[in-house]
């Protein structure tokens, strides 16, 4: 078990008596409210659970069980009220829905109203189980504390994460199994906790068996997103680069750099230029091998440099669907030569056409064409990241790029397009005589040979591995891949370019969906739940606290049900939601 020595965290006599009385008869805890008695009305949207103040929902893992892992991202410090079980939620939290099936049918929580009820986890069913929280230490752990982000030797430590995020559950039975959850910061970071259920079917961190991942065999990681764990059991987690023109990377006091100069020196503000950081070296999907053993991270070059929210892999283990976070960004595809291997395989970007133009965002459809970038493999792209090793602020000089250029990428994609795209009155040669253009500035090469990079806040990618398989190889329903966009606004909302959609309630973002075809292709992209409506004049939830508000991470149940967790301020508490598209 992790030891908290602070007194915040000792139960009352009371609390503890409440709690296990509720435990013992089957009832919720207090922090539970679901109007009482009431028979399960499900509707289209069922809330599963409202978090704590300042904070988002993040790590969306539904288990077999019908257990749900959920996280509470950056809470606020002014929270300090003790739930039934003892928990203050001021500090980053990990932790699971259990003792209830989220499948079956339940009854709403309702929306917080007292400042009380403002500040804790609330859900639906069950119990929600703090697992750890930031700065928790367990006996034994070499990194300092949960959250913990040290340098690449692990002599010092930069900074406790108070963002952790995608959870990925790695069972090794009924009862026991590794939860992986990402640490979304500069640098990066990646706990293991070894859980196993105790005697009351409460999941509890084995003694001695909570870590950080070591990274630094692939010089460390940058803000660690959404994730997914692959049909093969690994975890995939997702480097959000969220720096999208490197010609600022080596400026001067670029913030984040010094923190990962620092991991690679192995020293808290070190020489800066001694251990300057490779800006190529990152913005990759990064496989977990051997989870339950030594987990060794594995950058997938392959899948391309970009804003990486997640991955998901499709089941015939070759198919990778990606979504691209940030403002005028990208869908992406990957197809990888051999089953069950990432290292290798071919990079293709979404080109959409728009059903009618502009188009309500609520009925809003698009046919989707996969322009191909180019094929590679890990080791082949690893060499040309390499050739970028060495260069420091030093090399800076304003307006000039120290990495691949604007022009270099522009004449890439002229030789392979055989077309002159500047006007320059001739097709210019590949500056390089081979693709790296396509895997590290993968998305400007992607606009460049006529992807659309349109969307906004492209958050996460997700399917069920059952219902994909049965729809696609069997004589299943309609399988979806289902894809969150938190904040449809900018070049989606525009009057230029191939996306232009209308609709007020666009500021509250909105879920879409593509339907899986034969060998996982998809073709066709639609609004399956638009957030909101917008209330401009609530101060407190500009978005209706009845429908969405900047969803972000979303998984699926195997009936086509989706659960989706939200990322906003235009609600005043962040909530979890089931949303059932047929309803």
């Amino acid at each position: 078990m992790h030891s908290r020595n602070d007194a915040r965290f000792k139960l009352s006599a009371l609390a503890i008596a409440t709690s296990l009385a509720l435990t013992a008869c089957g009832g919720d805890s207090d922090h539970n409210d679901v109007g009482g008695g009431e028979t399960p009305q499900m509707q289209r949207l069922t809330r599963i659970a409202t978090l704590p103040l300042g904070s988002e929902a993040t790590g969306l893992f539904l288990k077999d069980d019908g257990e749900v892992f959920t996280n509470i991202q950056h809470p606020s410090d002014a929270n300090t009220t003790v739930d039934a079980e003892g928990n203050i939620y001021k500090f980053a939290t990990v932790g699971v829905i259990e003792g209830a099936d989220v499948r079956k049918p339940f009854t709403a929580v309702s929306v917080p109203e007292t400042p009380e009820e403002k500040q804790v986890m609330r859900v639906a069913l069950g119990r929600y189980n703090v697992l750890g929280q930031q700065g928790d230490a367990w006996a034994g752990a070499p990194q300092p504390s949960l959250g913990g982000i040290a340098v690449a030797n692990g002599q010092a430590l930069i900074k406790v994460s108070n963002d952790p995020d995608f959870n990925g559950w790695v069972p090794v039975s009924e009862d026991e199994g590794y939860l992986f959850t990402n640490w979304e910061d500069r640098p990066g970071g990646m706990s293991r906790l070894h859980l196993i259920r105790d005697g009351e079917g409460r999941w509890v961190v084995r003694d001695n068996d909570a870590t950080m991942v070591d990274f630094s065999s692939v010089n460390g990681t940058w803000v660690n997103c959404f994730g997914t764990v692959s049909p093969w059991n690994t975890p995939l987690t997702s480097e959000e680069l969220y720096f999208d023109d490197t010609i600022e990377w080596n400026s001067p006091g670029e913030g984040g750099v010094q923190d990962l100069a620092d991991y690679l020196a192995g020293e808290i503000n070190s020489d800066y230029d001694a251990a300057y950081p490779n800006p190529y070296d990152y913005g990759y999907i990064v496989e977990i091998t051997d989870p339950t053993g030594t987990p060794t991270p594995v950058k997938h070059f392959s899948l391309g440099r970009y804003s990486h929210e997640n991955s998901v892999v499709m089941p015939d283990q070759k198919t990778v669907y990606m979504s691209d976070d940030g403002s005028g960004v990208i869908l992406f595809k990957f197809i990888a030569d051999t089953a069950g291997d990432l290292s290798s395989g071919t990079l293709y970007a979404a080109k959409v056409k728009q059903d009618t133009v502009p188009m309500d965002a609520a009925q809003v459809g698009f046919d989707i064409e996969w322009v191909e970038l180019a094929s590679g493999n890990n080791a082949e792209i690893q060499s040309w990241v390499d050739e970028y090793d060495g260069i420091t602020a030093a090399d800076y000089v304003e307006g000039e790029n120290s990495y691949i250029s604007e022009q270099q990428i522009n004449d890439w994609a002229e030789a392979k397009l055989n077309q002159d795209l500047d006007n320059s009155g001739s097709v210019a040669a590949n500056p390089f005589g081979d693709d790296r253009v396509a895997f590290l500035e993968s998305r400007k090469a992607a606009v460049k040979l006529g992807a659309t990079g349109e969307f906004n806040k492209m958050e996460g990618i997700n399917i069920n591995l059952k219902r994909a398989r049965n729809g696609v190889e069997g004589d299943g329903p309609q399988a979806y891949v289902y894809v969150a966009m938190s904040d449809i606004s900018g070049k989606m909302t525009d009057s230029n370019g191939l996306v232009q959609l209308t609709n007020e309630d666009t500021h509250c973002g909105g879920v879409f969906r593509m339907p899986l075809e034969a060998g996982y292709n998809v073709s066709r992209l639609e609004m399956v739940e638009l957030g909101g409506p917008y209330k401009p004049d609530d101060a407190a939830n500009t978005c209706s606290v009845e429908g969405l508000a900047s969803p972000d991470n979303v998984a699926v149940m195997e009936d086509g049900r989706v659960l989706i967790g939200e990322d906003t301020s235009h609600h005043e508490n962040n909530m979890v939601w089931l949303l059932d598209p047929n309803g």
